[in-house]
């Protein structure tokens, strides 16, 4: 029961992430579609470990060379997701800011 407990939360938090990015870029506010690059991501996320686990056969315990650079390629695809929005903000292609700037400077002074 925890295990569906836990893939019923993952699959709540994931919906919410993605109905605020898809919140982010159309809201006419912000009027910038570049953040639904992420979306490449979410969707290469997981191909590597699909196509490993085809190939491999999972009946020895030992780990596998295949597997593991499966599981690398997977992590550097999910952390170039937390990336991607901070070289965004470094280029200044996007902001951080939640409300409209000029609101936001009168408030700050």
């Amino acid at each position: 029961m925890a295990g569906i407990k836990a893939l019923i939360s993952l699959s709540f938090g994931g919906a919410v992430g993605l109905m605020f990015l898809m919140l982010g870029c159309a809201l006419p506010v912000y009027n910038k579609y570049w953040p639904l690059f992420l979306l490449f991501f979410y969707i290469l996320s997981p191909i590597p470990y699909c196509i490993a686990r085809r190939i491999v056969d999972d009946t020895d315990s030992a780990s596998n060379a295949c597997k593991e650079l499966a599981i690398f390629l997977t992590t550097g695809i999910v952390i170039s997701a937390f990336g991607l929005p901070v070289v965004f903000a470094r280029a200044e292609v996007v902001s951080f800011w939640i409300l409209p700037e000029p609101f936001c400077l009168k408030v700050l002074l």
